[in-house]
């Protein structure tokens, strides 16, 4: 899959729980209105971060399994300094439950990922590419490959 188009909105960074949710929901929608995707990747619902939490409640919430809605499988996936680092509750925690071998792809995310200039970092934090690269060593290790993408199914409509 390559990426083909991409949006942003003028919403404050960090900042997400000053705005009404409905306004995000809102955005969400607009945006599903116009892509008709039928998968949605989105952040995890217990994320350390307050604006992946919003847009994970946005995004169950825009996808509603309703007559019509073209939305037919929501996954969340991990943040590295953000889902894992939400020490505080036990059942918030990141459950992946689909895998998505990437041996032929880890180098391609590695290179992307030295494109975010503004949020990687050294090793040993955790968005850092070595560290990225652990984490997708570890996730294979859970499936018997090499390099792993993780993600958490919330539902599948078939």
């Amino acid at each position: 899959m390559v990426l083909k188009k991409y949006f942003f909105s003028n919403f404050p960074d960090n900042r997400f729980d000053s705005i009404d949710l409905l306004d995000i929901i809102k955005e969400v929608e607009k945006y599903i209105m116009e892509i008709q995707p039928e998968i949605i990747y989105t952040h995890h619902y217990g994320d350390l971060n307050i604006d992946h939490r919003r847009t994970f409640e946005a995004v169950i919430t825009a996808t509603r399994p309703l007559e019509g809605c073209c939305v037919k499988e929501v996954y969340c996936f991990e943040t590295p300094s953000s889902t894992e680092w939400n020490f505080e509750y036990g059942s918030n925690t990141f459950k992946p439950n689909v895998f998505v071998d990437i041996e032929d792809t880890i180098d391609e995310k590695l290179k992307a990922m030295e494109c975010y200039k503004s949020e990687i970092r050294e090793y040993p934090h955790p968005r850092s590419l070595k560290a990225l690269e652990i984490i997708a060593a570890r996730w294979g290790t859970v499936v018997g490959k090499t390099y792993v993408e993780a993600f958490e199914l919330i539902r599948k409509v078939v």
